[in-house]
């Protein structure tokens, strides 16, 4: 692993964040299947927003390709439920409001839109393989891009 965060081969960075209910999730609880963990700036944004509804729009297919999804930002649990409630999320959000995961992923956002002091998480998606193997890495710099949903189906559907 890098400074840079896992890098395509590399056995990835476990976690434990809260999800909306504020119930402590692992890595591994999701492993078993292929799991495409998908960092996001800030809840409510348009980028944002746009981004978790098309996952939760492609969930069938994803499901379909054996696998799952985690949507991760800086945001408390509270704001996350909030969010998943307005859009109707059907996977989980987990706040990585310590930073620790960004930081570990090697995603972290310094000065978040202007805001001395402020880390957010880079627009980013891993696939983790059922092993815990980043098998697909995409992080922008430009967090007003979303990534290649079909990208990341092709991806899924060649680790199998």
């Amino acid at each position: 692993m890098t400074m840079n965060g896992p890098e395509v081969g590399d056995r990835t960075s476990g976690f434990s964040l809260f999800d909306t209910e504020r119930k402590a999730r692992t890595l591994d609880e999701f492993l078993g299947k292929n799991l495409v963990v998908a960092f996001y700036p800030g809840a409510f944004t348009s980028v944002c927003t746009k981004e978790m509804c098309a996952f939760r729009d492609s969930i069938t297919r994803l499901e379909e390709l054996d696998s799952g999804v985690v949507g991760i930002s800086v945001n408390d649990p509270f704001t996350n439920a909030a969010f998943a409630e307005r859009n109707a999320i059907n996977f989980p959000l987990l706040s990585d409001y310590k930073r620790g995961a960004a930081e570990a992923y090697g995603v972290s956002l310094k000065d978040f839109a202007g805001m001395s002091g402020y880390t957010a998480a880079k627009r980013s998606v891993f696939i983790v393989d059922k092993q815990g193997t980043v098998r697909y890495k995409w992080v922008t710099d430009d967090q007003g891009v979303e990534p290649d949903y079909e990208e990341i189906q092709r991806a899924l559907a060649e680790i199998g």
